[in-house]
């Protein structure tokens, strides 16, 4: 696997994050040698929810308070999932205006379970062939996407996945197209 030693990342979250969907893809891309930041709306940490303890979890460290980041320092911006999390971040205006910016660039988006919440908000999922958790299903519908059941799935510039089960074939996809030559400006 090529070193991710070019790339810079963003994890944009809120409280209520599902842990391992944070944690996990923010290890591997450290791993493969990417610049990870978390991202977050006025906080200097974020609290997971950890959803084997049905009770709050670890409390991360914000790198950049979401106001200050800029688009044109990542290129690719992952969104866990968690209830709670993407709850807050669709009701951001900054937030959604973030992804929506995002996706629009043709930049690589992931994310995971209950995170196509934030994406819904952005108006550009028509035509997308999207997966989520299954709750989402209708929502995704009705914001123009296809919706399919499966891990995993990559459509243009957006990776979708179901639930914490999948991480792993998430995070593989991430890093496959991002050691790939050509993952920049992929058809949105």
């Amino acid at each position: 696997m090529e070193r991710l030693n070019n790339i810079r990342v963003a994890i944009l979250t809120e409280d209520g994050f599902e842990e391992v969907e944070l944690t996990h893809p923010l290890r591997r891309l450290k791993e493969a040698g990417a610049t990870v930041e978390i991202l977050a709306p006025a906080k200097n940490k974020v609290k997971a929810w950890n959803g084997n303890e049905k009770d709050w979890g670890i409390e991360i460290e914000v790198d950049k308070q979401l106001e200050y980041a800029d688009l044109n320092d990542y290129d690719v911006l992952v969104l866990p999932g968690g209830v709670m999390n993407p709850d807050k971040l669709r009701q951001n205006d900054n937030a959604v205006l973030f992804t929506k910016k995002f996706l629009k660039s043709g930049k690589l988006v992931a994310a995971i379970c209950h995170g196509p919440q934030t994406l819904i908000e952005t108006g550009l999922l028509e035509g997308k062939t999207m997966t989520s958790f299954p709750s989402l299903r209708t929502d995704l519908k009705n914001a123009g996407a296809n919706w399919v059941d499966q891990e995993m799935v990559h459509d243009g510039n957006l990776i979708t996945s179901r639930r914490p089960a999948d991480i792993s074939a998430f995070n593989d996809e991430i890093i496959k197209t991002l050691s790939g030559n050509n993952f920049y400006n992929i058809p949105a």
